[in-house]
């Protein structure tokens, strides 16, 4: 991170008012598209009321940036334990003395004052938390994380469909099969992006031996065929740990399907639909994917060999900051945004495949892999332990790529997400890797 000049500070300034303003609006429309009843009630035991994550995310702004970087007088210093993640477990929070939907709207409105006249002033110097924007991209990013999880609580909702959205784009192109990754070093993580998180950091070289990975995500079509065979009724495919949870969960299909007579049909938003064969599965957890990977005679990708496929460039040498290169996703790139509010038919966006073919890293659904939640060599907590650190161990799989409730802002090549191996409510999918033998490695 580095300090910026005038010229560029001015430009840091236009764009953080952008990011701020685009974070606050999907805020707002995923919160005044139900009453404040909806807004109070908790959907699932797995997710907050979403009168919760409002008022949360304006506490939050109010910590980093009104007190921290403006060094200005609390304004609401008595909620601040009410908002604590760490302190108020998702079950408990429905009877806490929350703010209501007004009182939370208000007190986000009057904590976004005060960072306008803050960002209007404020040097971007070399204190670490400032330099280059750090601080409000880390809220940006905080916010946008919320609304996504917002978005999967609208998922779990009983009632009408509340959300509205134009479909995908249909497939642009054939994309099937697999790509041959060859051995060699990459660099991992990143040193040089300014809003790049403490987990992402520090960029690394990784030596990895050849191996295959799926040049697109798994389809429900594919994953169809797993359930036709048997899969969740034959413990051969299934960790120890998988099949428990499968006959504890009394698991039969993804999260949000049914038997449609001589079919599958999904409830999305509201709404049943048959199931489409070409659209990326979802819903699923580590223990399904791992199950399928298994049953399709592969495994999981590690998580070094999803960041290698994604950023790799074989001519430059370089990793990129996206798999199509380092400008910023645009909707020809990827589904992101919860435009869509669905994962996009496998071959709809041709133009964010990487340089190796492998298609659809970015967006459409958050992709497992094997890896357990650690830092990469050399980490450092930064700018406090309870965003990543607290998190590091066996229990967490890293989950990659971003899904179509990810907005731009909270996903790149380098961005890990984490979740328990038996968690989906999120927006979850996966795609195969294999290892190859030593004479295919050289075709």
């Amino acid at each position: 991170m580095s300090a910026v000049g005038h010229v560029d500070g001015e430009r840091l300034r236009d764009r953080i008012a952008t990011e701020l303003a685009r974070a606050r609006s999907r805020t707002a429309l995923l919160t005044e598209v139900v009453d404040d009843a909806d807004l109070m009630r908790q959907h699932s035991p797995l997710m907050s009321p979403l009168v919760w994550d409002l008022a949360h995310v304006g506490n939050q702004e109010e910590l980093w940036l009104v007190r921290d970087v403006g060094g200005r007088e609390p304004l609401r210093c008595d909620i601040d334990e009410l908002y604590d993640a760490f302190k108020q477990p998702r079950r408990d929070r429905p009877a806490l003395p929350l703010l209501a939907p007004a009182e939370a709207r208000a007190y986000l409105g009057t904590v976004r004052d005060k960072v306008h006249d803050l960002l209007d002033t404020v040097r971007f110097t070399e204190r670490p938390l400032v330099a280059d924007g750090f601080a409000f991209g880390m809220i940006v990013q905080h916010e946008q994380q919320h609304d996504e999880t917002m978005l999967a609580t609208h998922q779990l909702r009983s009632g009408l469909a509340v959300l509205h959205a134009p479909p995908p784009p249909e497939p642009q192109s054939r994309t099937g099969g697999e790509v041959l990754v060859p051995a060699g070093e990459f660099t991992m993580g990143t040193d040089t992006d300014p809003w790049a998180l403490d987990n992402e950091r520090p960029a690394h070289r990784v030596d990895l031996p050849a191996y295959a990975i799926d040049a697109a995500p798994v389809t429900n079509g594919d994953y169809l065929s797993f359930i036709a065979d048997g899969g969740y009724a034959d413990p051969r495919w299934w960790s120890p740990a998988g099949w428990a949870h499968r006959v504890h969960a009394q698991l039969d299909a993804p999260m949000h399907w049914h038997r449609d007579g001589d079919g599958w049909a999904y409830q999305r938003f509201g709404r049943a639909e048959r199931v489409r064969a070409d659209e990326p599965v979802v819903h699923v957890c580590f223990h399904e994917a791992q199950a399928y990977a298994t049953w399709a005679g592969k495994r999981l990708p590690t998580e070094a060999e999803w960041e290698k496929a994604a950023r790799w460039d074989p001519v430059s040498g370089r990793s990129r900051r996206y798999p199509w290169g380092d400008d910023d996703p645009t909707d020809a790139h990827a589904n992101l945004g919860q435009r869509h509010l669905r994962p996009a038919p496998v071959g709809a966006y041709p133009a964010g495949a990487s340089p190796l073919g492998v298609h659809q890293l970015i967006g459409d659904v958050w992709e497992w892999t094997s890896t357990t939640f650690h830092g990469h060599p050399g980490f450092r907590a930064f700018p406090y332990r309870e965003y990543s650190e607290v998190f590091f161990g066996e229990d967490y799989r890293v989950l990659r790529g971003g899904s179509f409730g990810t907005d731009r802002s909270a996903c790149r090549g380098t961005f890990r997400n984490w979740d328990y191996p038996i968690r989906r409510q999120i927006f979850s999918g996966f795609r195969c890797a294999r290892d190859v033998h030593p004479d295919e490695s050289q075709r």
